[in-house]
């Protein structure tokens, strides 16, 4: 195993243990439960965004799952936290792509920072939807969030 590789197994192995944004929030504008129904994993992303609905002030999550899925959530929320909601949506289609290569390639460490240790993950087909599980829940989230508030 390379250096680099050690490294990206231990920080899936720190972040599914200690779990960055796990918890409640009560304030949130949006949620978005996803399930993998081939595994069990599981996670409701929940997000609050600005009075302007263009940035995320906090992400919060609830879940259970693989060492994969929870670190994952684990790096996202360390991601899009405080970030504008098109660069968090930016982020989780980078993220995406990253998967879909196979291991193949360089990912952007600048733009996906933690979340380049998830690209040895992309060789393993049935791991790809534990790492993608939270994206997709955090995407529909801040999708929904942004909608006009209906008075």
């Amino acid at each position: 195993m390379s250096g680099s590789e050690a490294l990206y197994q231990q920080i899936i192995l720190d972040h599914s243990k200690a779990r960055h944004g796990e918890g409640e929030l009560v304030d949130a504008h949006a949620s978005h439960h996803e399930l993998n129904p081939t595994c069990g994993d599981q996670v409701t992303v929940r997000v609050r965004l600005d009075p302007a609905r263009e940035r995320i002030e906090e992400v919060a999550w609830e879940g259970d799952g693989c060492s994969i899925s929870m670190a994952s959530t684990s790096v996202m929320t360390d991601l899009v936290r405080g970030e504008r909601t098109d660069r968090a949506l930016e982020l989780a289609d980078a993220f995406r792509t990253m998967l879909r290569s196979k291991g193949e390639g360089e990912p952007d460490e600048e733009l996906l920072g933690d979340g380049i240790a998830f690209h040895g993950v992309s060789r393993y087909i049935m791991r790809v939807k534990c790492a993608m599980l939270p994206w997709v829940a955090l995407e529909a989230s801040v999708r929904e969030a942004r909608l006009p508030a209906v008075e």
